[in-house]
Formats: structure tokens, C-alpha cells, sequence
């Protein structure tokens, strides 16, 4: 049994007592997290940024929508207009090539078929997955490295397949199953590196 499915039967038809067990789990799980990781999450984006070099997002279901709030975030939330935009870029928002890729290819190539078309040297991809072991995310994440590309991985549980491949690391450590704890700390991620960022991009204006 996770932590998730005790608090549930801990606090059962006690929905405050439940919440604010969450919530004092959920903080528990920030210990572990290695801000050195996120350092170098941050400085390959800036390093990108400053090359003109592509980032992509990829993920599945709560996952996928993290990688499109990811690259919202930084490609528009950080731009000021007048100033080099980071080209991020999520291949989860594209509903006709993903389902025009699953019906002819298969579902574990969404991914790494828009890859082979879109990726260039220098490029970067972003894997977000709780279990870290998709097939069609680890698929995309072999392609880049064959490649040459950094891979960072944003997992939980025990990590996976994509902990143990990534070039940078950002891991939330939990019980296999917890998919809320997981996803709600890897979007403070994107809040966290996006607000960084963004300050980041405005100390560059002249006179700021």
C-alpha cells in the first residue's frame, strides 16, 4: 500500500484531515529533491536559449499535460518581446500527428517520429514520466541520445528507465502508484525554473 491509498483509509469521510495529510506529505517529498539537478536543468535551457536550439516536452496523460504547461511557459510566459525566445516545444499538442502516428506506427512512436523529423543538432529533449518507464517516451529518449541530445528526465517512484538514461535528473523519490505527489512537484518544477527565467530574460533589458 502508498502513502496516498493509507492517508485514504486513514482519513476516510474526513476530507479536511485528508487534505491536510496531502499536504503534509507532499512537502515531506520536496527533501529529496537535488537542486543541483534543477541548476542544471536551468542552465542547459539558458545554454539553448542563447545557441537557438530546440527543447522538447513529451509525455503521457498527466504527463502530457505538464510537457504543454512546460513549454507555454517558457517559449511565451518568458518572452518580452524585443528579446531571444527559448524555442520550447511539447509534441503532445499536436492531436492529428499523434493519432495519425498511433494508428499507422503505433502508439510508442508518437514520439520519436516527430522526432526524426523535427530534431537538429544541439537539441534537447525533456521526458516527463512518473514511472519512468513508457515505452513511448523511452523510445524518444534513446533517439536522442543516439543523436547526440541531452536528455533530462522528470520522473518518480523508483526512477525507471529514464532516471538511470538521463544526462540531468530532476526525481521526485515516492511509493510506486502516487501519480498526484509525482505530478504535483514536477509542475512546481515548471513554476520554479519559469519564474527564474523569466527573471532572468528582464535583468537582460537595457536599464533594467
Amino acid at each position: 500500500m502508498n502513502k496516498i491509498d493509507e492517508l485514504n483509509g486513514i482519513h476516510a469521510n474526513k476530507p479536511a484531515d485528508y487534505a491536510r495529510a496531502y499536504l503534509e506529505y507532499l512537502a515531506s517529498c520536496f527533501d529529496a529533491i537535488d537542486c543541483n539537478e534543477v541548476e542544471a536543468l536551468i542552465r542547459m535551457l539558458l545554454r539553448a536559449r542563447s545557441t537557438g536550439n530546440a527543447v522538447y516536452f513529451i509525455g503521457n496523460g498527466g504527463s502530457a499535460a505538464t510537457a504543454s504547461h512546460f513549454a507555454n511557459d517558457l517559449s511565451i510566459g518568458t518572452h518580452t518581446g524585443d528579446q531571444k525566445p527559448f524555442r520550447a516545444i511539447s509534441l503532445t499538442d499536436n492531436v492529428a500527428v499523434m493519432t495519425a502516428l498511433a494508428n499507422d506506427e503505433g502508439y510508442n512512436s508518437i514520439f520519436v517520429e516527430q522526432l526524426k523529423v523535427c530534431f537538429r543538432e544541439g537539441d534537447s529533449l525533456v521526458a516527463i514520466s512518473a514511472s519512468g518507464n513508457s515505452p513511448n517516451v523511452i523510445a524518444a529518449v534513446n533517439y536522442v541520445k543516439l543523436r547526440g541530445g541531452t536528455v533530462v528526465g522528470l520522473t518518480g517512484f523508483d526512477g525507471g528507465k529514464l532516471r538511470a538514461l538521463s544526462d540531468i535528473s530532476l526525481h521526485v523519490t515516492t511509493e510506486k502508484g502516487e501519480y498526484g505527489p509525482v505530478e504535483d512537484i514536477h509542475m512546481i518544477f515548471d513554476h520554479l525554473i519559469g519564474s527564474y527565467l523569466t527573471a532572468e530574460v528582464w535583468r537582460e533589458r537595457p536599464g533594467e
